[in-house]
């Protein structure tokens, strides 16, 4: 399995519309982060978890060919904006893009998105065939576990694909959540910032205790904001603990 990070910034991007506080992150192309995503590739098996604004730009510069699957955490805009993007890939494969997500992100998208469903559809807009997400299930062989954490007051989800697990958004994790997280082989999880506590992310701090209680080989943290410089950053965290970047990849 091999695991591309599309994006790893927070909800506006770093640097935000503007440049704000560009010249006071140091000269690092990694610190040139995008909205969160991530692509899994597994033998013929192409995942896509969240489409946000950068995904038309994510999906060239990773050369993203197919789409069989989205998974989205939430509804957030920085998550589901680039819906629209997937059009091409309907294409190509002549028929709806599963995507998957819980009730409230669903709903969102069949308002927020209203020309994509019903008799009033408009003609070579993008076709979904929305699942809501409950329980495990499989996608092409490959196992998918939905992780509930919550996001501020906003119940979302995380996945586990077979040894690797993806949270984003993160401000809690439930003990359920957290025994199905374990035994992953790599973990990713939300870190907005040092400090101070923020009432619907974890920061740095937080993210990295949860991590070590967990006890996982190898993580790394994304949905980092413009206070965070990149390499100063993994300077100071545990060797087992990264910061993603953008275009980052590993195998599993």
């Amino acid at each position: 399995m091999k695991i591309t990070f599309l994006g790893t910034g927070t909800s506006m991007g770093v640097p935000v519309a503007g440049g704000f506080r560009r010249k006071e992150l140091s000269h690092d192309p990694r610190n040139e982060r995008s909205r969160c995503s991530v692509w899994i590739q597994d033998n013929d098996t192409s995942i896509v978890i969240d489409t946000g604004p950068e995904f038309r730009i994510q999906s060239i510069r990773s050369e993203i060919k197919t789409v069989d699957h989205v998974l989205l955490t939430h509804e957030h805009m920085d998550h589901i904006a680039g819906l629209d993007d997937l059009r091409v890939y309907n294409f190509k494969r002549k028929s709806p893009i599963p995507v998957y997500g819980t009730e409230s992100c669903l709903g969102s998208i069949r308002k927020r998105f209203d020309y994509m469903f019903g008799e009033n559809k408009y003609p070579g807009s993008t076709s979904l065939k929305l699942i809501e997400v409950k329980t495990p299930f499989t996608a092409d062989r490959i196992k998918i576990t939905p992780l509930p954490v919550t996001h501020g007051k906003l119940d979302i989800l995380g996945y586990r694909l077979n040894n690797f697990s993806y949270l984003t958004d993160v401000k809690h994790i439930p003990g359920e959540t957290l025994k199905k997280i374990r035994g992953s082989e790599v973990v990713v999880l939300s870190a907005l910032r040092w400090d101070p506590s923020h009432p619907t992310h974890l920061t740095i701090p937080e993210a990295v205790d949860i991590l070590n209680e967990l006890e996982v080989p190898k993580a790394y943290l994304v949905h980092m904001n413009s206070y965070v410089d990149h390499e100063p950053t993994n300077q100071k965290l545990p060797p087992h603990i990264r910061l993603a970047y953008d275009q980052l990849s590993l195998t599993i």
